[in-house]
């Protein structure tokens, strides 16, 4: 009774309930706001800007806010997350070009690729945590990267290309960039929705506790290492999702997308937006492939500006761009 009632005591104030139903993925008020304003966004964008750069960012929104789930709510930091993305990328291209499966069979095969990696790397790394686990998955990453660079069906170096769109469920032709966009957003908030879910779900408050208190959390009867290794698979499918539908929409898989830069690429993303926010790996995305766009001419000291934001956001926005935004406004984003 004292431990309830001391718990109790500690909870933090009831927020305000979402909006429209979306307190059903765990949504307060603030949040269902920024959700609707992302979702105008979404819908309107490809009236404004390039759909292919859209797409783009949505890709790697997915893949920021994937990564997201497995550090800002397990705590566990992968410097190997390209694997996951690369290995979507090069199954699906694989699979709509040589078998010719329609696109979206072609997402759900190399997302189920992913999958079964992340279960793997999963199984391997989670029995070791902080810097060690970082390494173990950086290294398996690299064992991932030199297989795609050297196993005869990605094309080497070359990578696979002229992936073909196809047509969706072999009716929709996905030829024209509006209508390949509609099945990107689609995915991307379908994602997005499904680990706002998880994370406020009672298998995302383990997930917290396991983040806040590992020892604690194995008092208390969990095992904390399955609930690891779930958050990892889940985290891993659903970067592989992010790839998968980046090399329909680009037509090409190739090694840049399994190499450790891009493992070190997304770590910006979700730190500039912020960890452990909902909206913050969305906000990040944004930020890094809309100035990697207006950047492009400059060429290799695209890089270099990157490292420097990187540097200036960790030492004035500890808590990232949408963690700083949630701490002005007093509220939680």
């Amino acid at each position: 009774m004292a431990v309830q009632a001391s718990a109790i005591a500690a909870a933090p104030a009831r927020e305000a309930p979402g909006l429209l139903g979306l307190s059903g993925f765990g949504f307060n008020r603030a949040q269902s706001i920024a959700f609707l304003v992302m979702l105008l966004l979404v819908v309107a964008g490809p009236f404004f800007l390039y759909p292919v750069l859209l797409m783009k960012l949505l890709c790697f929104a997915l893949f920021a806010c994937a990564f997201n789930l497995l550090i800002g709510y397990v705590g566990l930091l992968s410097f190997g997350h390209a694997m996951f993305f690369g290995t979507g990328g090069y199954i699906a291209a694989h699979a709509a070009k040589v078998w010719g499966l329609t696109p979206e069979l072609a997402i759900l095969v190399g997302t189920a690729f992913g999958a079964v990696l992340g279960v793997v790397a999963g199984w391997i790394a989670i029995r070791r945590q902080g810097i060690y686990f970082a390494m173990i998955t950086l290294a398996l990453a690299q064992m991932v990267y030199f297989f795609y660079l050297q196993a005869p069906f990605t094309g080497g170096e070359d990578g696979i290309q002229r992936v073909p769109r196809g047509a969706l469920f072999g009716v929709i032709d996905l030829r024209p960039d509006m209508a390949i966009y509609w099945v990107v957003a689609v995915i991307f908030l379908a994602g997005f929705l499904f680990i706002s879910r998880v994370v406020h779900s009672p298998f995302g408050q383990v997930l917290k506790a396991i983040r806040e208190n590992e020892p604690r959390a194995i008092s208390l009867g969990y095992r904390v290492d399955d609930y690891k290794l779930l958050a990892f698979t889940l985290s891993a499918a659903l970067a592989a999702l992010a790839g998968s539908a980046k090399a329909i929409v680009f037509g090409i898989a190739t090694l840049t997308d399994v190499y450790w830069s891009m493992s070190g690429e997304v770590v910006l993303m979700t730190l500039l937006g912020g960890l452990g926010t909902v909206f913050g790996p969305v906000a990040g995305a944004a930020v890094i492939v809309l100035m990697q766009n207006q950047l492009a001419e400059l060429g290799a000291w695209v890089t270099v500006i990157q490292g420097v934001i990187f540097v200036v956001c960790v030492l004035l926005f500890r808590a990232g761009i949408m963690g700083e935004l949630g701490r002005l406004l007093k509220v939680r984003l």
